[in-house]
């Protein structure tokens, strides 16, 4: 090994090539999982999992200090220390091996190798056996079904985290939501001082609709200095199967009227994350106090959806 511990060519190739793929049951010791409220231990799973990934190779691609998966641009010491960009940001440029000074080393060596790695997916112990290229891992797991959700419900931040079965639960004993059946529906919203902005979020709402579930958020903030009222649908399950469905929204009043009609978005994506998206029926206050009628001195909004699925 070349002084400062960097490997140079002679030493990297022989060790590539003596890493053989193992013929068993899926890994067991993927890094990614350590520190991961996730981990347990992997259990084999019938069906095909597909070839399997060289372990010493993933543990070069492991990030020393977040221990998941380094992706490009990975960067490294002046003595070889390498690490992701998320934790290079972290460290304040300062190498937490050796409290080297990182500067703006890209470890191209590192880079080059991921391109002939295959993966687990990092949602092993969750039941996913399949193996994925280095490059193609991160999209699979963004979908994978075996990724655990978050809650749904807007408000605090709910630490809680599972399939759509144990949430549905969760949702209705723990925090209270209304739950429907069917695809069409009218609910009413009501506030005396239309001028409160804060705490101004109605309770979650879900539908049963096609045998799955479907979140109905309704609240009010600030788009720039403009008070807005914004709904939108969220669907419980992953992004693929969302597009599987669309919905419109309609809320008016005083012979006006306003639509909306769009694709319900996956609870993958975080509540803040459509909101600030936009991707919703908007409402601006003047106009919801102009649909309530009356004095404008308190909000009545009436608010009709339909949930269909495409064919």
């Amino acid at each position: 090994m070349a002084p400062g511990g960097i490997m140079n060519k002679e030493e990297i190739e022989p060790r590539i090539a003596c890493l053989k793929y193992d013929t068993g049951h899926p890994a067991t010791s993927n890094a990614e999982l350590r520190g991961s409220p996730l981990r347990k231990a992997a259990t084999p799973s019938p069906g095909n999992p597909g070839k399997q990934s060289a372990s010493n190779m993933q543990d070069l691609l492991d990030c020393p200090v977040c221990f998941t998966i380094m992706y490009p641009p990975i960067f490294q010491c002046p003595n070889g220390h390498a690490l992701c960009s998320s934790c290079r940001a972290r460290v304040k440029n300062s190498c937490p091996i050796c409290r080297g000074e990182l500067g703006n080393i890209r470890c191209l060596a590192l880079e080059k190798i991921g391109e002939s790695v295959e993966l687990p997916c990092k949602y092993q112990s969750m039941g996913c056996c399949d193996i994925f290229p280095y490059y193609s891992k991160p999209r699979h797991e963004k979908n994978c079904k075996y990724r655990p959700y978050n809650c749904p419900y807007a408000g605090a931040e709910c630490p809680v985290t599972g399939d759509i079965p144990l949430l549905v639960k969760h949702l209705r004993s723990e925090h209270k939501v209304d739950m429907h059946d069917g695809c069409t529906f009218n609910h009413r919203y009501v506030k005396s001082d239309p001028r409160e902005i804060d705490n101004a979020t109605w309770m979650l709402t879900v539908f049963n609709c096609f045998g799955r579930q479907f979140c109905l958020h309704f609240e009010t903030f600030l788009l720039g200095t403009s008070p807005v009222y914004m709904a939108f649908l969220r669907f419980m399950g992953t992004e693929d199967e969302a597009r599987e469905y669309s919905y419109s929204l309609e809320v008016g009043g005083n012979g006006r009227k306003l639509t909306w009609q769009g694709v319900p978005r996956s609870i993958q994506d975080s509540h803040q994350k459509v909101r600030d998206s936009q991707d919703g029926l908007i409402i601006h206050r003047n106009l919801a106090l102009f649909f309530s009628g009356g004095e404008r001195q308190e909000l009545k909004l009436k608010v009709s959806g339909r949930i269909w699925k495409e064919q």
